[in-house]
């Protein structure tokens, strides 16, 4: 997945007015929820993901995750927050999380703009392809923890198999 836009004129320091035009030149679905909030929803390789957007102006930070379309069993916690521990130790940028309140896996990461000036269009690309792209990367290994009664270990060494050549 490649996002894509074209920049234009915008004054405001509210990064959430650039993330309307990406999404508007993305074709996505979203819902303005709030002058600092902002839901979209896309396709990834295995499933929709919904993306929450949360700007906080006093702290110049924009919150972010990447919600999957997926629930977490109550009998999977326990491998599942194995598999989270495994995969944020190998993550650059941002972490993997777990809802407590309906055990929704999410990828979750905060830009931190104060003093930096306006958000660029590049870091907000940057934001959702990282974010998507990682997503795509590991959500079979939570699969295969949560339906397939794999271990942590066995799950993320079985996702991240590279294939050679296509079929």
């Amino acid at each position: 997945m490649s996002v894509s836009y074209v920049d234009s004129e915008h004054s405001s320091n509210n990064p959430l007015e650039l993330l309307v035009e990406i999404v508007g030149a993305n074709d996505w679905p979203h819902e303005r929820t709030g002058l600092n909030e902002l839901a979209v929803e896309i396709n990834g390789r295995w499933c929709n993901y919904r993306l929450f957007f949360l700007w906080q102006e006093e702290m110049g930070a924009l919150h972010f995750s990447c919600v999957f379309e997926t629930r977490v069993d109550i009998q999977s916690y326990s491998g599942v927050h194995h598999l989270l521990a495994l995969i944020n130790e190998k993550l650059w940028l941002g972490h993997f999380d777990l809802s407590s309140e309906d055990g929704t896996p999410m990828f979750r990461h905060t830009l931190l703009l104060r003093g930096a000036g306006p958000a660029s269009v590049e870091q907000l690309e940057d934001l959702v392809d990282v974010s998507v792209s990682e997503s795509d990367r590991y959500y079979p290994a939570f699969q295969f923890v949560i339906w397939g009664g794999k271990t942590a270990t066995e799950a993320l060494n079985a996702a991240l198999i590279d294939v050679a050549g296509e079929a």
